[in-house]
């Protein structure tokens, strides 16, 4: 089943949990695996709050985009917010240096299956067969 989703959310950490549940139970008509579920949980969670804490800096006149597609068995999640964007390298990041920032996106990539990054809008995708 084809499905499409775009949303937007200010940047309000209050608000994000609703959105993302609600986000969440449209998926949940179509994708019936609970650990892929799992993930996507996981990934639209530190997409989206990462947009609001490190691109929008908590400005809450300042929002997050997310729009979601399933075609066939693919889903791809996009999420862009309103920063300048980040020139980041995954490979650069070490776990043992014990940084709080970098480590959502380390998980994100870890859970897809294509991860992107293009300035401020990240794409994730994730073949949910």
């Amino acid at each position: 089943m084809d499905f499409k989703y775009s949303g937007i959310v200010c940047s309000d950490l209050d608000m994000i949990k609703n959105f993302v549940e609600d986000v969440l139970k449209k998926l949940n008509n179509i994708i019936e695996n609970n650990d892929i579920m799992f993930d996507i949980r996981l990934i639209l969670n530190e997409l989206v709050i990462n947009g609001v804490l490190h691109g929008n800096d908590c400005i809450t006149s300042k929002c997050v985009k997310l729009s979601l597609e399933v075609k066939e068995n693919t889903l791809t999640i996009q999420v862009e917010d309103e920063g300048t964007g980040i020139d980041y390298n995954l490979e650069s990041y070490d776990p043992s240096d014990l940084k709080c920032c970098g480590r959502g996106l380390v998980i994100v990539n870890g859970l897809s299956d294509e991860f992107y990054i293009q300035k401020n809008k990240v794409t994730a995708i994730k073949h949910i067969n």
